[in-house]
Order: C-alpha cells, then structure tokens, then sequence
C-alpha cells in the first residue's frame, strides 16, 4: 500500500493508460445520453460572432494577432479554420444562463468575457513558458513577437470588461466584479507556477492551491456568470462556482498527464512538454512525496537538473527516463485518481442548486468529458 501525498494510506487503483486520460463512470445515465459535441457546438456558436465583434476593435496590428491567436486566420493573413480549443468554458456559460430559466443568449456576454480572459492568459503564458506551439501552429509571441503577445492579451483583458459592462445592468456589474476577482487569482496561480519551477520540492497542498488559482478559478467564473446574468441570487452562484472549482482542478490535473504522457498529435505540444520545462505539476509533486526507491531517484535527478546548464539539449530518452520514473512513484496513477475525486465533488455540489433536470445533466455530462480526454 502506498501513502496518499496528502498524507492517508490509499490503496491502488489502476493506472491511467492510452491516450484518453483518466477514466471515470458516466455521472448519471441521463448525463451519458447528452450530446456533449452538440453542448460545446452551441456555446462555440453563440459566442464566436459576438467575441469577433469584440477582437475586431483592436486597433492594427492588434486586431490581427488576436485574430490569429484564435485561429481565424494564418500566419500571412489568410482565412484559417484553426483549432479554437475545446470550448468547455463558453458551454457552461451560456449554460449556466438556464439554471435561472433564462435563454442561453443570456450568458453569451458572460461566455465572451470569459474566453477572452482565458485567451489573455495564453498569450502571456506561451510568452513566459516560452512555449512555440499550441493549438497545432505557432503561438503569437513566436510569430508576432513578445511585445504584441503582451499588447494583445492586455486588450483581450480589456475588451472583457467592456463587453460586460457595456450591458449596463445591475447583473453585468456582479458579473464583472467575480470574473475580475477570478482574473486576480488565475494571475495569483501563473505567479506561483513559475516560482514552483525555481524549488526543488513543492508540497501537494501548494500545488492544488495553485492549479485552483490558475484555472480552477476563470472555470468556476465560467459555470457561473451567465446565471449571474440571468438574475441568480448570491448562493447559487457562489455554489455554481464551487462546482466550476472542483472542475477546474478536475481539469488541470488531467493536463498535467496530457503535459507529459499526452500524444503532441493531440495536445498540439511536444512530448514531455511539462518536464521540458521542469514544471511541478501534480504527478511530479505528488511522486516526490510519495516516498520509496523511485521518489528518491527522482528527486536526486530533478535536483541535478535544476543546476545543468545542459538541460536544453537533453535527448528524448532522458525525459522518457524521467516519466518513468514518476509513474513508478505513483504520480500518474495518482493524479489520474485526484481528477476523480475533484470530478466527484464537482457533480456533488450541483445536488444543491435548484435546476432543471436538463440543465443538471448537461452540467453533469461536462464534467466527465473533461475528465475523459486527450488534449
């Protein structure tokens, strides 16, 4: 029997394998039966004419970068059909919306404001990973340059704002008010994450509090703020959010498998990217702790690799080596059962708020298909 990083003896489960990551049971029967391409379909429908709108007042070149950044045109100028991610943060917005009874055009402003804070903070972070590829193609910084990654994703900022308080009602200034606060703690989170990649050891507990500030917190925003706009009294946004937390850590801890086990076929980054950049994500803190042969050799190497000047040209074996040696700790099967757990009390938390059973279900049924996916 190994003993949970968290400190609580735990008994095995099967380790996650393949490239689809981790595996969970269906929330309900009524939630496998819902159409979650048709789910994230809509809110990508919804919300695309109105977040072009928006991007389309920037001033040049900016207007353009953004426009390349979300994949609507090439390099050179071009019309693109470019991959514009999953899209799981619009569908619970405009969701959300029909918890109070509203239309799902209601959370569309919601929907809007949240996917450009998101886009913010990957034009920025690509820059401070330096990371050259994400969605299949290069990122804004390699491309355009550092000072147009960073111009562009302070206006998507600002456009997100505007496009909520625009709306001129008592609901946008809520709205705004929370998706600023979660704007402050996915900053919170990308602050702790680059400090991590700095120490030699970080505990469970620092990590999971920076995931949930990273992107638990714009997640939890997301499941919300169309209720918000809807007219949804405090608690049951505060436990939309608390749903949309858990989520988002459900989420993160699935990408941290995908950012070193992940097929760069699906993920659209390189292999091992997240030991690439020595980043202390989950399986990595959680084998660390874990103690045992492997968990000490892996610690005496990652310290060693934090003083090579080398480490750029290390070869794809050496990386291999490393992977193996946090799935042998327990770090993968670990973190692929911490996903559970969070998807576990997401679901929970919707059995508090007073929603049509429809709207449960599909709240629900995205909740497993982020916790069931390769990229």
């Amino acid at each position: 029997m190994r003993t949970d990083p968290r400190g609580s003896a735990r008994t095995p489960g099967t380790a996650t394998g393949g490239e689809t990551v981790p595996t969970v049971p269906p929330a309900s029967k009524a939630a496998d039966a819902v159409d979650v391409t048709a789910l994230l379909e809509r809110g990508r429908t919804l919300a695309t004419p109105v977040l072009r709108a928006a991007v389309d007042r920037l001033a040049p070149p900016m207007d353009t970068v953004a426009a390349y950044h979300f994949g609507w045109i090439d390099a050179q100028g071009n019309p693109a059909d470019g991959d514009g991610g999953k899209a799981v943060r619009p569908a619970l917005a405009v969701l959300s919306a029909e918890v109070t009874g509203a239309a799902p055009e209601v959370g569309v402003p919601g929907a809007v404001a949240v996917e450009l804070v998101h886009n913010f903070s990957l034009l920025h972070d690509d820059l401070m990973d330096g990371d050259e590829q994400r969605r299949h193609r290069d990122t804004v910084w390699k491309v355009h340059g550092p000072a147009q990654a960073i111009l562009v994703g302070d206006a998507l900022f600002a456009l997100a704002n505007e496009v909520l308080l625009e709306l001129g009602t008592v609901e946008a200034g809520r709205a705004t008010r929370r998706l600023t606060a979660a704007t402050r703690a996915l900053i919170d989170g990308q602050a702790q994450d680059i400090s991590y990649e700095h120490r030699d050891r970080v505990s469970v507990a620092e990590c999971l509090e920076m995931e949930g500030n990273k992107t638990g917190a714009l997640i939890a925003s997301a499941s919300s703020i169309g209720a918000v706009l809807g007219g949804a009294d405090e608690r049951t946004a505060d436990t939309l959010e608390t749903y949309g937390h858990h989520l988002g850590l459900a989420f993160q801890a699935v990408d941290d498998l995908l950012g070193i086990w992940g097929d760069p076929e699906s993920t659209g980054k390189q292999t091992w990217s997240d030991l690439r950049q020595r980043k202390k994500s989950l399986p990595v803190v959680a084998a660390l702790a874990a103690g045992g042969p492997a968990s000490e050799r892996l610690g005496e190497i990652l310290a060693a690799d934090a003083k090579s000047s080398d480490f750029e040209n290390f070869s794809e074996e050496e990386f291999a080596a490393r992977a193996a040696l946090i799935e042998e700790a327990g770090g993968r099967e670990w973190t692929a059962e911490e996903a559970r757990r969070q998807h576990t009390i997401a679901i929970e938390a919707l059995d508090t708020v007073d929603m049509p059973d429809r709207v449960r279900d599909r709240f629900a049924a995205l909740a497993d298909f982020v916790v069931v996916r390769k990229r």
